[in-house]
């Protein structure tokens, strides 16, 4: 049997149009921190205690939006939760900030898993996901 020579996810790298919004997504209405900032870049550095995300201002104005079905590239990126009430507690917070929802927590197949799905300010689809266990 062969093992993987990767450990795990260090960060994820988004680009997005509006660094500040988006990191308020991640501090604000998730709980993470903010780690760093580059001003020079700029970025942000955000973290919930597992992952990092790395927030880069993009450059080029109008920005170009990402497309799922025309573009090569992340299509979403997804977080775990650790109960279905924290799932419950995203949606409200959402909902209460009129973040842009593509679907509420919803079965996936059978269940008992749950997930749901949203964009971060800058257009970035967001899933969270309850495994149900």
């Amino acid at each position: 049997m062969t093992h993987a020579i990767t450990k795990g996810t260090h960060h994820i790298g988004l680009t997005v149009s509006k660094l500040e919004e988006s990191a308020a997504f991640f501090t604000s209405l998730l709980g993470w921190k903010e780690v760093k900032r580059n001003n020079d870049y700029p970025a942000i550095f955000v973290s919930d205690g597992s992952v990092m995300v790395t927030l880069w201002k993009n450059k080029e104005k109008p920005p170009t939006p990402f497309d799922r079905s025309r573009h090569i590239g992340l299509h979403h990126v997804a977080f775990e939760v650790e109960s279905e009430a924290d799932l419950t507690k995203i949606h409200d917070k959402l909902m209460k900030n009129k973040m842009t929802i593509e679907f509420s927590p919803e079965l996936i197949r059978e269940g008992p898993a749950k997930h749901m799905i949203c964009y971060e300010p800058s257009g970035i689809r967001v899933e969270f996901i309850w495994p149900g266990c």
